[in-house]
Order: structure tokens, then C-alpha cells, then sequence
């Protein structure tokens, strides 16, 4: 309060800031170094029991408050002591009138291994910031950010800040102002008020709050019966309404924890309850009249000049809606929900007229009936939504056939190059994205270049298996994420043995892979306790449909056979098994009930582990072992020689090279003998 104030005279000169007892006084009560200031804040007008006061934050974790009646004077000291303690290289945040503005140390982009010192200043919901190294950066807009969060114990924090192709991360070395960055942060990363424009909004300009909603029941009540028309608990409703209405973005929506028919009553609530609604309350009449229009096409062009004419925030999120709405009516046949009973439900939620007017829901209707046209939704995006429910309802149906269901917002964490906190991105992982549209989401977040034979992939790291798999470039993301376990976790970084898999693979003729490996096989799977037993020779041969293993060369007939298409192959093996050599991988296997098998395989060397698995990934996906774009990799195809030399693969029938093999074994002359 007031009271607590002590009135001084103020002088600003040299570098210092001193206060008096009064304007008379000689020497001065107490003196703030400019050079020794950290922060200065301008909180909210009556915050302290002044109308205006600024605070200065210093380098000792000493606070100062300085209170005023005027506005223009409290205006006028902070441009001046803020002119006073930043930098040169900082002026340009001196531009706008911060909220707060100070050094902080942070790490960003490449450079983790050692905090540096920026200059940040907060204005309403963007965070400006001016690093000593590199080009001048854009504001965070951190209503838009993926992630805020802290790490760390509560001696050594981190604030994490992720947009869409960058992580920041802010340290708190000195408690005091760090502090009241966060609150100040998070308090502008925040929901500002009832509007759809002042939400916490995503890259696509759509309200945190309905998307999360509209991907929980996209993933978990598709098939729900009578999802939007059934009521969720009232208790429950509002309890999950007021969580994401006070920070959608830390809500997690999680099937076993919130109900369907809860999180689609909290989402019609928070549509009815907008106080311009969603189709603002100057052009609600003007699309209720259009549904009036008798010929479709006029009906639909006006349709279409109403939607441009919504404020950007109101036709993304119409647009979402509609969108999901048109998925949902997919599966009436089993949710019961078609357009017509979705329009009854929606037309006086989104209209807000508590169903006296018909007009409505003939609006709702007819966009779901004219969504491709009337959003311009052309085939590609069509065919993504549609591979992308496709994929949720087949994982959906093994989930269920097996036992399990997962959640309904994913979430994954990534690494760059290694597991350390200060590498992790957390990325929201739809249905649709491949492996390499992850890896590149990874890199243009961290901004890392990729250079031609830069073979950057995402690898599945198993810790307790103590092996690693690179994922296929175009491999499902979504359900490997389902099956990862505690001890595995997924990283993006440069694959060191592709370019020689590709030359080995541009070498050879024909897809067949034959030779000696140590075997040994993984009974504790089948429930017969620890793995027992050491590795032994076998010959394997591996072909586009299957693998199998023979005793020796001579055997004609495998003891082992596997679909090649259901192996999972994993480089490397755990120390404890004590493998022969260090060039390994494991193979693991699921059958149609959804058993487990797993053998680990040894070769005498590393090129011969990268041949192995080269064929693997080469037969497993048809020859489409890297994207053939030039900006990926280049395919180049060197003829391999020995000497002036070319190299002949073998060529012929299974039969004919173990025939071959084994008459090699038997007498190396042999095959030069009629040479």
C-alpha cells in the first residue's frame, strides 16, 4: 500500500540512480548503478497502492518500487532508465512500450552447450528478444506458443518456450526477476479474455481450446454413439471448461480420464457462450438469410462471401468445425449422428438462439453437405483427412482387439541428436505424418540446414534393449508412438551408415541377401525366464518375402521362417548377452495375436551389418530405401570395382547359391577351377 512508500527525491545522471531524502540533501539515502540493473518492470496501473508504478530489478536479488500519480511522469523515468542500462545492440526494443524489459541468459537454436546473455522485452503477448550473436529475431507470440513449460529442479530452472520452428530456452540464474518473468510470461501466453481472438491460438489462427477438444474426439468418440447430441456430467463439463478456458495449451485430454460425451459438451458451452459468437452477431443475420436462398449455387457463392468477410480467427475456426463435423457424419452409421441431427445440435450452439430459428441449423447443415466447395478444400487435403481418420480407426480397432486404448491428444517428445533436456522438442503428432515430416519439423524448429548427404533421420532408441531402428522416411509416426515403451524414447540425427547402404545397394543385382551369422534367440519372451544359451552359427537368407534360417549351408530345409514384412530390425544388441562381435542387430517380430518374438544376430563385420540391413529396409519397402528428391540425398550410383575389376554379384535361384556357397566352403578352388 501507499503507506509503505517512502517519498525521495530522484536524480538520473552518470550511470545512477540515487534517492534522496529530499530535494536539499546532499548526500544521497541509497544509489542503483545502471550498469548493476537486470530488469525493469511496468506492472498493471493500482498493482502497488500507486495508480503508476515501475519496478527495478538488480544484480544483488534487490527489488526497488517507484510509485507515481502521473502517468507521463512514470512514463517519462522509464524511458529514461531503460535508455540508461541496455545496450547499444538492444535499442530496438526501447521502441515499444514494454511491459518489461531486461537480460536474461538463454539458450536457442544450435547453441546448448552454453547459456548466453539476451535481451528480452515483453509487450502485451509478444516477447521480443535480441541475442548478441546472429540476425535480429521475430517476437514470439506466445498466445501461439506449442509448449510452455519449466524444467528443472527449483534451484536451477528453465524456462521452455516452443514455437513452431524454434525453442527457446530461458534459465533462471538470478530467482528474483526470473521469477517475475515467468508469472509476467505466462500470464501473456494466456487466454486474455471471452473472445475467439483472445484465446491461446494455434499455428493455423484456431483456438487451443476448440482443437484440443476437436482432436480428443476425433481420436476417442468418431464412433461414439450419439457423440454432440448426449450430455456429458455437468460437474465434470464445467470443472474441464474452466481448466481450458485458464490454459488450454497445459490441458491434456486423456481417454480413461475424460469422457467423449464430457469434453463435447465443454466444447459446445465454450461456442455458445462467445460473446460475438462465431459467426459475430453483424453478419449472423446475413447467414441465416442465406440459407433461405433456393438455388445451390447462389446459395453456396454467398456462402462463400460471408466466410471471407469473418475476422481471420472466426472463419479458421468455422472452417475446423465444419471440418470435423464432416468427419463425424462419416461414421453415422455407427454414431448415428448424420448431418441433419448434427445441424440440430450445432445450428443453435453456434447461432446462440436457443432454437427458435430454424434457419440455423439449415446453415450448419448445408456446410457440412458443401464443405469441400464452400472452404475450397481441394484433393490433397481431402486425402490426408481422410488417411488420417482411416489410420485412428484402425489403431482404434486394435487397440481394442488387444486390450488397449491410448489417449487422445499426442504429444511426443523428440530429440536432436542426443536425449538431453536442452535437446527435447515436443511435438503434436497427427495421424498422417511420416517419419520424414517429422524429422524435417525438427530441424526447421531448430533451424538446422540440410546439405546435400546429410542423411538426417528419425531413429526409435529402445534403452533397455540398448538398440536403435531408423525409421523409414515414410513411415507412420502415430503408431510407432503408440508402442513405444518407458524405456524408448525417438531422436533425429545424421544416419552415418546410409550413403554406404545406398552405394552397396546401387552395386548389387537383385534383392536376395544370403550368408553366415552368430544366432541367438530371446526365450524369456516366451516366458521360460532370462535368456539362456550363447550364439551360434547359422546361415540365413533373406529374399522380398521372407527370412530364414538353415542349420548350416548344406541344410535344405530352415528351421525358422518369417514374413519379412512383420520384422522389426533393430541395430545393435545389450551388452549383458555378451555378443560375439560389436556389429549387431535384434529382430523382433509380432504375430497376428500380438506375440512377441526376438533374435539377436552378430556379423564378422561392419560392412556386413550395413549390407544386412540395407536389404532389409530395401525389401521391407520395395526398393524405396531414401526419398529420391536431390535436396535429400544424392543418388548417385559409382560402379563399385576391385582393382580395374567390376564386381558380379551372384546371380540365380536360392537353391543355386547355397549350392554355390557350399561348394566355396568346401573347396575355395573349386569355383576357379574352370577359369
Amino acid at each position: 500500500g501507499c503507506s509503505e512508500f517512502s517519498r525521495r527525491w530522484c536524480v538520473l545522471s552518470d550511470g545512477v540512480l540515487s534517492y534522496y531524502e529530499n530535494e536539499r540533501t546532499v548526500t544521497p539515502n541509497g544509489e542503483i548503478r545502471v550498469s548493476e540493473i537486470v530488469c525493469l518492470a511496468v506492472p498493471p496501473p493500482d498493482t502497488h497502492g500507486f495508480e503508476h508504478t515501475f519496478e527495478v530489478y538488480t544484480e544483488g536479488e534487490r527489488l526497488y518500487l517507484f510509485g507515481l500519480e502521473s502517468a507521463e511522469l512514470a512514463h517519462e523515468w522509464v524511458k529514461c532508465i531503460a535508455k540508461a542500462f541496455v545496450p547499444p545492440l538492444a535499442e530496438d526494443l526501447l521502441a515499444q512500450d514494454f511491459e518489461r524489459l531486461g537480460r536474461l541468459p538463454y539458450k536457442a537454436g544450435l547453441s546448448l552447450q552454453r547459456a548466453q546473455e539476451g535481451w528480452f522485452s515483453l509487450t502485451g503477448s509478444e516477447l521480443h528478444a535480441i541475442f548478441p550473436e546472429g540476425p535480429c529475431e521475430e517476437p514470439l507470440q506466445l498466445r501461439k506458443l506449442q509448449e510452455l513449460s519449466i524444467q528443472g529442479d527449483s534451484e536451477n530452472q528453465v524456462l521452455v518456450l516452443v514455437e513452431r520452428r524454434r525453442t527457446l530456452y530461458i534459465q533462471g540464474e538470478r530467482r528474483l526477476d526470473f521469477m517475475g518473468w515467468l508469472g509476467a510470461i505466462q500470464k501473456a501466453a494466456a487466454s486474455l479474455g471471452d473472445t475467439l481472438s483472445e484465446q491461446q491460438l494455434g499455428d493455423s489462427d484456431i483456438p487451443v481450446i476448440v482443437y484440443r477438444c476437436v482432436d480428443y474426439i476425433t481420436q476417442c468418440g468418431l464412433t461414439s454413439e450419439g457423440i454432440y447430441r448426449k450430455c456429458g456430467q455437468t460437474s465434470k463439463t464445467q470443472r474441464l471448461l474452466e481448466s481450458l478456458r485458464q490454459d488450454a495449451r497445459s490441458v491434456r485430454l486423456k481417454e480413461g480420464e475424460q469422457h467423449v460425451d464430457d469434453v463435447s459438451s465443454a466444447l459446445k458451452r465454450f461456442l455458445r457462450d462467445l460473446p460475438d459468437g462465431l459467426f459475430t452477431r453483424a453478419q449472423r443475420l446475413a447467414w441465416l438469410e442465406a440459407s433461405e436462398i433456393e438455388n445451390e449455387e447462389e446459395k453456396v457463392s454467398r456462402y462463400r462471401e460471408l466466410l471471407v468477410r469473418l475476422p481471420p480467427v472466426n472463419r479458421a475456426t468455422v472452417k475446423a468445425l465444419i471440418s470435423h463435423l464432416y468427419c463425424v457424419q462419416c461414421f453415422s452409421d455407427t454414431n448415428q449422428m448424420n448431418t441433419h441431427n448434427l445441424a440440430i445440435v450445432f445450428g443453435p450452439t453456434l447461432f446462440q438462439t436457443d432454437g427458435q430459428d430454424y434457419k440455423a441449423g439449415r446453415v450448419v447443415e448445408d456446410l457440412i453437405n458443401h464443405y469441400v466447395v464452400v472452404f475450397s478444400v481441394d484433393e490433397e487435403e481431402l486425402r490426408k483427412q481422410r488417411e488420417e481418420i482411416t489410420a485412428i480407426v484402425k489403431m482404434r480397432v486394435a487397440g481394442t482387439a488387444s486390450g488397449t486404448q491410448h489417449a487422445g491428444d499426442f504429444i511426443c517428445t523428440v530429440y536432436l541428436e542426443e536425449k538431453k533436456a536442452e535437446t527435447e522438442q515436443h511435438v503434436k503428432i497427427p495421424a498422417s505424418m511420416t517419419a520424414e515430416e517429422l524429422t524435417l519439423e525438427i530441424l526447421d524448429r531448430r533451424n538446422v540446414g540440410v546439405r546435400e548427404k546429410d542423411y538426417w533421420t528419425c531413429f526409435e532408441v529402445n534403452e533397455r534393449e540398448e538398440a536403435e531402428r531408423p525409421l523409414h522416411f515414410a513411415e507412420k509416426v502415430l503408431p510407432i508412438l503408440h508402442g513405444l515403451g518407458t524405456d524408448s524414447h525417438l531422436v533425429v540425427k545424421k544416419h552415418q551408415s546410409m550413403e554406404a547402404m545406398l552405394l552397396y545397394l546401387a552395386s548389387r543385382v537383385g534383392d536376395t541377401k544370403h550368408g553366415m551369422m552368430k544366432f541367438r534367440e530371446d526365450r524369456s519372451l516366451l516366458g521360460l525366464g532370462l535368456p539362456s544359451g550363447g550364439f551360434h552359427d547359422r546361415y540365413f537368407i533373406l529374399n522380398s518375402s521372407c527370412l530364414r534360417l538353415y542349420k548350416e549351408v548344406r541344410s535344405h530345409r530352415p528351421e525358422k521362417e518369417w514374413p519379412v514384412k512383420s520384422l522389426k530390425v533393430y541395430l545393435g544388441v545389450k551388452k549383458k548377452l555378451r555378443p560375439p562381435t560389436c556389429w549387431g542387430f535384434t529382430v523382433v517380430h509380432e504375430t497376428e495375436k500380438h506375440e512377441k518374438q526376438q533374435w539377436y544376430l552378430c556379423c564378422d563385420t561392419q560392412m556386413e551389418l550395413r549390407e544386412w540391413f540395407a536389404t532389409f529396409l530395401f525389401v521391407q519397402h520395395d526398393g524405396l530405401v531414401w526419398p529420391s528428391e536431390p535436396s535429400r540425398v544424392s543418388r548417385a550410383m559409382p560402379e563399385v570395382r576391385l582393382g580395374s575389376v567390376s564386381l558380379i554379384p551372384l546371380r540365380g535361384s536360392e537353391n543355386e547359391m547355397r549350392r554355390s556357397v557350399a561348394a566355396f566352403t568346401a573347396d575355395p578352388l573349386s569355383l576357379l577351377r574352370n577359369v
